[in-house]
């Protein structure tokens, strides 16, 4: 992961908490704005394949990608709305993740 996510997600953290406060509402707004980066990314896809006939091909699997990017950021600038640690956490969870297919790999080779 780009060595420079963390503190620049801080900053936006920093910056929002500063501008919108931290309350409930403040806290679900960063969570939708996930949601609504990943529609984007949706979308972006979905103009990959020209499945909208009237719209036609109007994106590039490098705008998948840079929409993708999107989803990470504002992922981890939420993340610092539900913890004080958000790269352990994160690193936990990427950590269970590669146990859970090392086991999954494991029972198949068996």
């Amino acid at each position: 992961m780009s060595a420079a996510l963390w503190p620049i997600a801080t900053r936006i953290a920093a910056a929002l908490n500063t501008a919108n406060g931290t309350g409930e509402h403040e806290t679900a707004m960063r969570l939708i704005k996930v949601v609504e980066e990943a529609g984007e990314a949706s979308a972006a896809y979905i103009g990959t394949t020209g499945q909208n006939p009237r719209k036609g091909i109007t994106h590039t699997l490098a705008d998948v990608a840079d929409e993708l990017c999107d989803v990470i950021i504002a992922a981890a600038v939420a993340l610092h709305s539900f913890t004080t640690h958000p790269p352990a956490v994160l690193d936990a969870k990427v950590h269970a993740a590669a146990r859970r297919l090392n086991a999954h790999t494991t029972e198949d080779a068996t």
